[in-house]
């Protein structure tokens, strides 16, 4: 997901993705604890997507 498809969210959408990607980001170190992952780089991208969203809606907060 890029920038500008997060900044075309609504604040509610960013929240349930925000908590969405998280529970795919634990199922996922889950996963690659047990058996590593096809790509282990694919971890690095869920956690900047996270940290993404997390910015998007600290801005709209404090704009507000």
């Amino acid at each position: 997901m890029k920038t500008t498809e997060i900044k075309e969210l609504s604040v509610k959408e960013i929240i349930e993705k925000i908590e969405e990607t998280q529970a795919t980001l634990v199922r996922m170190k889950m996963n690659h604890v047990v058996s590593p992952l096809d790509n282990p780089q694919k971890l690095v991208q869920v956690r900047r997507l996270v940290a993404r969203l997390k910015t998007e809606l600290t801005r709209r907060q404090l704009t507000k």
